[in-house]
């Protein structure tokens, strides 16, 4: 009878620490699918400066409150909270700048999408306004599609699509709408 008390008192035993290991063992089922899956990897920085430069020579100085790098397949830079970027000629002189208050930077692509108020102006104070412009770095060009306002030699411009230059001196404005001022035509008088 004492050896049967024994057997059951290490059946009760093993039934408690049996049921102590299978209850500690669980795991939500989220936490484990989660494993599995690939997550992104994401830098932040505050108060930003970055220099671009191209053959030894400075071609910009990039400002920003706020950016955070993502390194998923599309590396990219986000500026949630304004960009401004100074432009410079062979010589280092200031010669054009830009603002938006929202841009992404494609790492890979040398390009960046900027939205949302949108300026480009340069030393002679020709100025564009639009929400949405590409700059291609490779090729040191702005673009877009959307519309656009362009104040030159006290020209007021707009309309649909733009290229341009990185100086901003060579300005195509694609769809124009409004007035425009043409200059002498070489058509003789009658």
């Amino acid at each position: 009878m004492i050896k049967a008390l024994k057997n059951i008192n290490i059946i009760k035993a093993a039934i408690i620490a049996g049921c102590f290991f299978v209850g500690s063992c669980a795991n939500n089922f989220q936490q484990v699918r989660d494993l599995g899956r690939k997550k992104e990897g994401r830098d932040e920085a505050y108060t930003v400066t970055a220099y671009m430069s191209e053959g030894a020579k400075q071609k910009a100085k990039l400002t920003a409150p706020f950016m955070t790098q993502s390194l998923t397949d599309t590396a990219k830079m986000i500026f949630p909270k304004t960009l401004f970027v100074e432009f410079y000629d062979d010589s280092a002189r200031a010669e054009s700048w830009l603002f938006a208050k929202y841009a992404i930077h494609y790492i890979n692509l040398g390009k960046v999408l900027l939205h949302d108020s949108v300026v480009v102006y340069n030393v002679k104070g020709d100025t564009l306004h639009t929400d949405e412009l590409w700059w291609d770095r490779n090729k040191q060009i702005f673009y877009t599609d959307k519309n656009v306002h362009v104040l030159q030699n006290g020209t007021n411009l707009r309309g649909t699509g733009l290229l341009s230059d990185q100086a901003f001196k060579d300005i195509k404005i694609f769809h124009p709408t409004g007035p425009l001022t043409v200059q002498d035509s070489t058509l003789p008088d009658k």
